[in-house]
């Protein structure tokens, strides 16, 4: 394996050259603020879907202090639909934390941006080799898997003992010049030839040197996560309808849908029409069933079924964090997809 260390990145760097992604929106920017929200907005989601989201956010925030200075309501609104929302309530904190305590400068040392919230070492790493030409590695998951089959490394990539040696790999083969090229030739080697199931392997610049391929386990390497049974949850949602207006909750900062709007839950083996009667102080007239759904979490899957009921609201102040919303209102509402969905199908 280690004689392979000295050509490794330049027949990447090579390769990135003529078949390298180029045209990309956050390519064509050494700011750092640019840099960060597409390496946020990236964890976990695919580029095609990351660029509309990415073009719409910044023509509502282009400057860092614009995100700082907007409710974090408004931010979790323009991030709807993009899920794992805990990523928009750190891009907005850290935000407001370079405005507090860097005077609106973006700290050019890795180790100082992997300090703030929702940025671990390897997006710090690939902000400041992108931004601030540092020589720093980077280990997102595509480059954990052209690593794990380049070199033949056993394991689930994401433990911790696997991490580590990647991590020493990685500072091994970083190049002493045109560290962004090389780090953004990984990047894309893993997206376009080294994907996740049938990797082009006749078009890979390692083919030759690749253990992986070697010895027939591309589609072993990287090893799988260790499976165990996924969670399954229940909840009945109930969608109050006052006739065009809908109840909403500002769920909670932390846990499931954090900081965005929800519809109520109705607690398990209670009557929905006595329970939101007495919860809402209003008269229920009709309730009815929507067609029950499944939503994937990462770590559990979600039945959803809803309950429709039309109700009239009576005269009590309404609790804080709960509210009215205009049906018509809620495309540019901050929603979480499922409730979305819900609200699609009785007002497309």
């Amino acid at each position: 394996m280690k004689a392979h260390l000295p050509e490794f990145a330049p027949r990447l760097i090579r390769w990135h050259k003529r078949h390298g992604r180029h045209d990309l929106p956050w390519q064509k920017t050494t700011d750092p603020y640019r840099v960060w929200l597409s390496e946020i907005m990236l964890q976990q989601t695919q580029v095609a879907t990351v660029i509309p989201y990415y073009q719409r956010f910044l023509e509502r925030f282009p400057q860092l202090a614009d995100l700082a200075a907007a409710p974090v309501g408004e931010v979790m609104a323009l991030w709807s639909g993009l899920g794992y929302y805990a990523r928009a309530r750190n891009l907005h904190a850290a935000a407001r934390t370079v405005m507090g305590e860097y005077s609106g400068k973006f700290p050019r040392d890795p180790d100082v941006i992997a300090q703030l919230p929702g940025i671990g070492r390897s997006t710090a790493n690939s902000i400041a080799t992108f931004c601030f030409g540092a020589h720093a590695p980077i280990l997102d998951g595509n480059v954990k898997r052209v690593l794990c089959r380049a070199f033949g490394i056993e394991g689930f990539a994401g433990s911790s003992a696997v991490e580590k040696r990647l991590w020493v790999l990685t500072e091994q083969l970083m190049p002493a010049r045109r560290g962004a090229t090389y780090n953004q030739a990984q990047m894309d080697l893993g997206t376009m030839v080294c994907t996740r199931t049938k990797p082009h392997c006749e078009a890979c610049p390692l083919n030759d040197i690749c253990v992986a391929r070697a010895s027939g386990r591309s589609a072993e390497l990287p090893q799988a996560k260790p499976r165990r049974e996924i969670p399954q949850r229940h909840v009945t949602l109930l969608l109050l309808l006052d006739g065009n207006r809908v109840l909403l909750e500002t769920r909670p900062p932390a846990g499931i849908w954090g900081g965005l709007l929800s519809l109520p839950e109705l607690p398990e083996g209670a009557n929905a029409k006595e329970w939101t009667e007495r919860r809402f102080a209003c008269r229920v007239s009709t309730v009815s069933p929507a067609p029950t759904f499944v939503h994937a979490f990462s770590h559990f899957r979600l039945q959803i079924a809803p309950l429709v009921l039309q109700v009239t609201p009576g005269h009590a102040v309404m609790e804080s964090g709960w509210r009215w919303l205009a049906l018509a209102e809620t495309g540019n509402a901050a929603l979480p997809a499922p409730i979305r969905r819900i609200l699609d199908e009785i007002h497309p």
